[in-house]
Parts: structure tokens; C-alpha cells; sequence
């Protein structure tokens, strides 16, 4: 079975550390293509640079909106060492450059060393047992990302209800609707691939301005339990720091975006 996040984030060689792909609008929130998935392209391009397996800890910075159509990726392997390869890439469209990222890649599956985990898994009911939150919402208002994933809360965010709760958190079930699992690539999109922390605060409409994205482990199968919050709203600009449980109870991955309010 061939799964849309695949289809939409492959990138084809165009020549010596060049990619061609082409951003879809199946993941356009009110903002334009969702960060996350821009940034899973180019960690395609960039897996097929560096000679590891899975992406670690990839960093993008948006220098320009992103808009659905062909996009072209240069990379460069910066390091290769024994446990690490660290390589750059440009995303440019339209011969403007649209995004710049740094990764470092490695084996997950060769990490070894001590673990120390001091927090856990926020409590929520399994997922057969929680609720839709789509099923609530005007499907005609709901951008196209809605259609790519399914979500299960524990009680109804504050903003689905029309009164924003004032505390920009969220925790939720997420997964691909198609049935896809996570892996490590999808773990750099999923961390973005909820609503904004900032509809909870009347805010309808955010910009990632830079993104980093560091996979802890590869995921079991499974629905991933995500939780989402802001705490600092400035000038305009907020962070959301996430967290991302496997259906093990593992810790799989973490992120922290800057991202702008509208206006």
C-alpha cells in the first residue's frame, strides 16, 4: 500500500547533491503547507546524502512562506564519523531559498548508554475509549492537514466548544488516518502535525519560523501520544515545546518551534 506521506515527501536526484520534489496542498493549514511536512521533505533529501539511517536532530529555519508546487533541495555532507553524519540542505522554490536546515543522522538502532527518564507519559484513556475532536468541527472550515490525521482527547479542547480556555496545552492521540505508522521521517513532521497550542488562546492562524526536531528512538506501532504546550506568547511569537510516546510508553521524540501569530 502506498501511504500519502510517502507519495508527498519523496524527493527524485536531479543531479550531484540536488533534489527535485514537489509540496502538496494535502497538507496546507490556513497558513500553507504544515512546517513539519516541509521539513520531512528535506529530511528525504537529506537521507539520501549522509550514509546513516535515521535522522537524530534536525534543525529548519523558514525564510519564506513555503506554497504548494515544485521545490528543489541541494545538500551537503558536512561530517561523517563513526556514530554521527551531520549534513545541511537549502529548500528553494520559484529560485528563491524557502528553507535552510541542519541535521545530524545516526543509528538508533546502535545507541547505547545510560538512560535516565524523569518524566512520563501524560494520562489520557486508550484511544478506543477518548474522544474525536474532529467529529465536533464544521468539516467545511477545516483545512486540508484535518483529512490526513486522526486525533482522540480525553475531553474537548476549549476552542472546538467556541471558548478558548486561555491555557495553551494540548494532549492528544495522533496518527495518520491512512493507517501509515510512525517511523523516524514521520517523527519530524508529527510534532507539528497538531492544531496551534495558540487556538486555545483565540489565535487561529500560525507561521513556523524555525523548527528542531530530535528523534529519541524508533517508534512502535501504534498511535503516539503527544503533548503540546506554550507558555510564552511575545511580540507576536510563541514556542510550542512537544513530546511525542510511543504505544510502548516510550519517549520517541521532542521538539521546540518558534512559530508567528498572524499580524
Amino acid at each position: 500500500m502506498t501511504f500519502e506521506f510517502d507519495t508527498d515527501t519523496a524527493v527524485e536526484r536531479a543531479g550531484e547533491d540536488r533534489f527535485a520534489a514537489r509540496l502538496t496542498d494535502r497538507w496546507n493549514t490556513p497558513a500553507g503547507p504544515n512546517g513539519g511536512y516541509v521539513l520531512a521533505v528535506v529530511a528525504r533529501a537529506l537521507l539520501e546524502t549522509v550514509p546513516k539511517p535515521h535522522p537524530i536532530s534536525l534543525t529548519g529555519h523558514f525564510l519564506l512562506p513555503p506554497a504548494p508546487g515544485d521545490v528543489e533541495i541541494a545538500t551537503e555532507l558536512i561530517r561523517t564519523g563513526h556514530r554521527h553524519a551531520t549534513a545541511r540542505a537549502t529548500l528553494s522554490q520559484g529560485g528563491k531559498e524557502v528553507v535552510t536546515a541542519l541535521g545530524t543522522f545516526a543509528d538508533l538502532a546502535e545507541a547505547k548508554g545510560r538512560d535516565l527518564i524523569l518524566e512520563e507519559p501524560p494520562a489520557l484513556p486508550a484511544p478506543e475509549e477518548a474522544i474525536d475532536p474532529l467529529g465536533t468541527l464544521d468539516q467545511a472550515m477545516m483545512p486540508p492537514i484535518a483529512g490526513r490525521m486522526d486525533y482522540r482527547v480525553g475531553e474537548l479542547p476549549g476552542f472546538a466548544l467556541g471558548e478558548p480556555s486561555g491555557r495553551p496545552e494540548f494532549v492528544s492521540w495522533i496518527r495518520f488516518s491512512d493507517g501509515r505508522e510512525p517511523d523516524p521521517v514521520a517523527l519530524i513532521f508529527l510534532p507539528d502535525g497538531m492544531v496551534p497550542t495558540v487556538f486555545e488562546i483565540g489565535e487561529i492562524v500560525s507561521s513556523t519560523v524555525e523548527m528542531t526536531v530530535h528523534v529519541r528512538a524508533v517508534p512502535a506501532e501504534g498511535w503516539l501520544l503527544m503533548r503540546v504546550r506554550t507558555r510564552f506568547v511575545i511580540g507576536g511569537y510563541h514556542e510550542e515545546d512537544v513530546e511525542l510516546w510511543d504505544s510502548s510508553g516510550s519517549l520517541v521524540a521532542q521538539a521546540r518551534q518558534l512559530a508567528m501569530l498572524a499580524g
